[in-house]
């Protein structure tokens, strides 16, 4: 197609660079944590948020209704993942009382369809936030966390930034151009054709490509940013890490060697760095760096480790 038309090759190219995976768990491992998240948020209750041009994102919530004062903590999952895969996270934040919504982006777990570029999960925050009210903080693994941050810098048109005094971004690109570099290079396209497919985010999202390098914007969104990185990360880089954590005085960076880009995100050790920087407490659990042995919390075990954490 390419060699016909390096514009038609590019749209068709973008189109399969924002097909998403089949939303079934594979492998025993994969199953058993979608299982056990999946019955961890059975109880939620459920929203379908409606996206335009018809696409749909899927909402979870915990500790919802008028039940006093309390925090509202908004957490997104990374690509190919789901809400269930956060249920650690999401068990942990509401034991502490707080109002815990968490996200299934277009063509992930329950919100349906194959289909998702920035531009859409970006829209996914920004309904959220219109159906559920202000946020305090945010958490986001991976896509979900650079979305935070796209979302954050107010880099979508018609979609209202995020609010919250405080976000978390774990295992989380700064940029997105290396991806679509390993894209091009992986289905063989030519220059013009990988311009083409470059080009494509433009028409999609209001933004050029570049335009989606967040690493400066975590020093200057005036707010509290703590970044979460495992150095052993096959996925994503550590090198975004670093990035991030160069951005300015606001921006505290957190190691946790040996959990890779998975595991991190039901690390018990991550998990109470976490809860103690929502909590204000930022300068006793950042700068440090966690054991590689860290321990991953099973869900039966939640309640009872709340207060260790």
């Amino acid at each position: 197609m390419q060699t016909i038309s390096p514009r038609l090759a590019g749209r068709a190219a973008f189109l399969l660079f924002c097909r998403t995976p089949s939303r079934g768990p594979k492998g025993k491992k994969a199953k058993a944590a979608h299982a056990a998240g999946a019955a961890r948020l059975a109880g939620a209750e459920s929203f379908v948020l409606r996206l335009a041009g018809g696409a749909k994102a899927h909402a979870y919530r915990l500790n919802g209704g008028p039940i006093g004062q309390r925090k509202r903590y908004l957490i997104t999952h990374g690509w190919g993942s789901s809400a269930v895969y956060m249920a650690n996270l999401v068990s942990v934040l509401a034991a502490t009382g707080a109002e815990v919504v968490a996200l299934d982006f277009p063509g992930h777990g329950r919100a349906g369809g194959r289909f998702l570029h920035m531009g859409l999960a970006v829209q996914a925050i920004a309904a959220a936030g219109e159906r559920f009210g202000a946020f305090d903080a945010a958490i986001g693994h991976s896509f979900g966390g650079a979305a935070l941050m796209v979302s954050a810098a107010g880099l979508i048109p018609d979609a209202a930034p995020i609010t919250g005094e405080r976000l978390v971004l774990i295992g989380a690109p700064s940029e997105m151009a290396w991806l679509f570099s390993d894209f091009g290079g992986m289905i063989g396209l030519r220059p013009t054709a990988q311009a083409a497919l470059e080009n494509e985010v433009h028409s999609v999202t209001g933004r050029r490509l570049e335009d989606f390098d967040v690493s400066e914007t975590a020093g200057m969104i005036g707010r509290p940013v703590l970044v979460i990185h495992a150095e052993d990360d096959k996925e994503v880089s550590p090198a975004h890490a670093r990035r991030y954590d160069a951005a300015g005085e606001t921006v505290r960076l957190l190691w946790a060697n040996g959990l890779g880009h998975r595991r991190i995100v039901g690390a018990a050790p991550v998990l109470g760095a976490i809860v103690a920087f929502l909590e204000g407490d930022a300068d006793e659990e950042t700068g440090k760096s966690i054991k590689k042995d860290a321990e991953i919390i099973p869900f039966f075990e939640l309640p009872a480790r709340r207060a260790a954490l």
